[in-house]
This record gives structure tokens, C-alpha cells and sequence, in this order.
């Protein structure tokens, strides 16, 4: 595949993620593994550079762009060897035009911006949130130890602020090595292991993980219990939960499941109530600090979804609140950078609930904000996460 192809090719693979984009479709990460499925004749070092390509003009692009081509030249732009193959050759781009649309160059949307600004997140700061991220590991301390199982990885790998945490290379294969089959290891932003530190869940307690999704957290939670106690995961999808019993039998892991109907939790948890001695509530969110691996999610959102998740998030905050007993704690985590989604959620609760305090999480990183904590790529090497512990007296 000549290299004017490859731009050819990346411009087909926008469209169809643009096209996602404007009706609330697959992921773009989905929709280039479906294109490339479908073209068996691409070699691999052809798609690696055609996902270059494209992961490259969605970081480059503030707006959602008209179209691919319009995304690519934005690119272009900025690099004279790219901008060459415009050249109307055989399979690959036609050749440029004075004139024609090229998407406008930025960290987000106009009106997302403001709203990072508005958090204390100036332009560049967020530019660093779509930079490439590392891969990071939680050594499953059920079974192994961080410094042991450094020395099994078949490549090297650096420690970081989490207790279990070790870091290699973006894109490093480790779901395929036998340490991860074996349940050595559970891949885990650092930043996540943070947020779950912060918990400080202990054996022999009773602790919730609300949002539970697939269980990442979950695992963390049973290791720094040392599956002693009882942990309780629960979760409104399906699909998500289901997935944790396979992946707590291959971490050694204990802890129940417990799916929610929509609307009706907190009789789901009836039996819960002020008997917690922690709660983790992983709120949904926009996923702002996740942006490095997911960059057009910035392109998915909306003023309006931005106010819907924040009314969820004092919802599930409200109903874990609900499941802590006196003495006990609750961690409210968020994946964004947000304000409307962190410090601001925290700080209505603490207003308008008696009989609770936050106190600063002892983790080792990140900077206060508001009555909790934010980690961010630019300062900590993390995704961007916030998270407080709120006591209850």
C-alpha cells in the first residue's frame, strides 16, 4: 500500500467515525477494527498506519469535522510530507483545492472548552489530556507481589504512585501474556488504583463497590482486603456485571454480585442500609480524563448529556451515602476533570447532608480540589480522575 493509499484509507475510517459521532454510534476504536475486518488484504504494518493516521487528525480536530478528508487536511496542515500526498495519485487522496472545508484545529468544542477553563484547566494543560498514554498494571497482590511480578514480565516495566501499579509502553500486548491469564495482573490505570486506595477498604469490613461495571475496582477493593470481610459489587448493566465472576475466579477474588433495577436501588439494597463500613461510588460520568485513550469522546458530548450526568452523580452519591453506617466512609470517583462533575457534586452534598465531613485522601498524588482531590496527565501521569472520601460522623 503506497503511502497515498494509507491517507485514502484513513479518511474512509473518519467518515465512518464521524458518521458515528452525529448518531450516537459504535466507538471509534469499534468502527476502525470493523473497517480493517473487512479489507484482509491490508498488512499490519499498513493498518498501523492507517490507525496512526486517524487517531492522529481526531486529536487534532476541536469540532466535530465535516468529514474525513476535511479532518485529514486539518493535519496536513501542520505537516508538509502528509500535505504531498495530496496529490490525486492512484487510490489515494484527491488533490487539494483552494478552498475546500478543513476542520478547524483545537482541544475540544468551543463551548467544552470554556468549561475546562472554567475548572482551572488552561489550553495547555489540555492539551495534554489528548497526548498517548502509558499501560498500566495492578500487581494482583492476592498472588503476587509488584516487585515479583516485574521480574516475570517479559518487558521491562517501571513502578509508579500506586502501591501495585507498573507501567509499560501504550499499546504493549500484556492481556495476552500468561501472567495476565493466570490472574498476576489486571490492567488498571494507576489513577484507578488510586481512587480505590483512597477507600482504604480494610479485611474484615463490609464495603460496596456501587458502580461496579466490570469489576475492575472490584478486584482492587478484594486484594487490599485480602478477600476477607464481605464485598458486595452491584451495577445497573447487565452485560458489565457478568463479566466479574469469570474475572474474580481468575484473580482469586472474593465478592458478590448484585445487579440494580434502574429506579428501584435503593430497595435492591434494602438489606445494606447503614451497615456499610465503606462505600465506593464510581459515578458515571463524561470521561473527560479519559480522553488520551478515547479522544473522540470530546466529540459525543453535549451541554445538555454534561447536565444529566450531573444529576446522576448527586443521585448514586445520595444512595451510597445511604448504605455507609456511622463511622463509616464513602469514596465518590469520577473519570473527568470537570468541576460540574467533581467538586461541585461534592461540595451541594456536603451542603445540603448533615452529619458528614471530607477529609483529604492520603494517596500520594494528585492536587486538592474543592473538598477532594484531582489527578491529571500533566501533573501525576495519570488519567484525569477526582475523587474525595466523605466520613460519616
Amino acid at each position: 500500500m503506497t503511502p497515498a493509499a494509507r491517507v485514502q484509507s484513513a479518511i474512509e475510517v473518519l467518515d465512518a467515525v464521524i458518521a458515528a459521532v452525529r448518531r450516537e454510534g459504535a466507538s471509534a476504536d469499534r468502527i476502525a477494527a470493523e473497517w480493517l475486518k473487512t479489507r484482509r488484504f491490508i498488512g499490519s504494518k499498513d493498518r498501523r498506519a492507517i490507525r496512526e493516521l486517524v487517531w492522529q487528525a481526531i486529536r487534532t480536530c476541536g469540532e466535530v469535522p465535516v468529514s474525513g478528508r476535511a479532518a485529514m487536511l486539518r493535519l496536513a496542515a501542520t505537516d508538509p510530507v502528509l500535505a504531498a500526498l495530496f496529490d490525486g495519485s492512484n487510490y489515494g487522496p484527491a488533490a487539494a483545492q483552494g478552498g475546500e472545508p478543513v476542520a478547524s484545529a483545537g482541544t475540544a468544542p468551543a463551548w467544552l472548552e470554556r468549561q475546562l477553563a472554567a475548572s482551572g484547566i488552561d489550553a495547555e494543560a489540555a492539551a495534554a489530556m489528548l497526548g498517548r498514554a502509558p499501560l498500566d498494571l495492578r500487581a494482583n497482590r492476592l498472588k503476587i507481589t509488584r516487585e515479583a511480578l516485574a521480574g516475570l514480565l517479559p518487558a521491562a516495566a517501571e513502578t509508579t504512585q500506586a502501591p501495585d501499579a507498573l507501567r509499560l509502553p501504550g499499546g504493549t500486548p500484556a492481556e495476552s501474556w500468561p501472567q495476565f491469564e493466570v490472574g498476576l495482573f489486571e490492567v488498571q490505570d494507576t489513577g484507578s488504583q488510586l481512587a480505590c486506595a483512597a477507600l482504604a477498604a480494610q479485611p474484615g469490613e463490609a464495603v460496596v463497590d456501587l458502580c461496579a461495571g466490570g469489576g475492575g475496582k472490584t478486584l482492587a477493593l478484594a486484594a487490599a482486603m485480602e478477600n476477607r470481610g464481605r464485598l458486595l459489587a452491584c451495577d445497573i448493566d447487565r452485560a458489565r456485571l457478568s463479566r466479574l465472576p469469570q474475572r474474580a475466579a481468575r484473580a482469586g477474588a472474593l465478592a458478590e454480585t448484585r445487579l440494580l433495577d434502574p429506579g428501584r436501588e435503593a430497595e435492591a439494597l434494602a438489606d445494606w442500609q447503614g451497615l456499610a463500613d465503606a462505600v465506593l461510588v464510581d459515578a458515571p460520568c463524561s470521561g473527560t480524563g479519559t480522553w488520551r485513550r478515547n479522544p473522540e469522546a470530546r466529540w459525543r458530548l453535549n451541554p445538555q448529556a454534561l447536565a444529566r450526568y450531573a444529576r446522576v452523580q448527586a443521585s448514586v452519591l445520595r444512595l451510597g451515602a445511604a448504605l455507609v453506617k456511622p463511622g463509616g466512609r464513602l469514596t465518590y470517583v469520577v473519570c473527568s476533570l470537570l468541576d460540574a462533575e467533581g467538586a461541585d457534586v461534592i461540595q451541594a452534598f456536603l451542603a445540603e447532608a448533615s452529619g458528614w465531613r471530607a477529609s483529604e485522601p492520603a494517596v500520594g498524588a494528585g492536587t486538592p480540589r474543592g473538598p477532594g482531590i484531582r489527578l491529571t496527565p500533566w501533573a501525576d501521569g495519570t488519567d484525569g480522575f477526582f475523587f474525595a472520601t466523605l466520613n460519616r460522623l
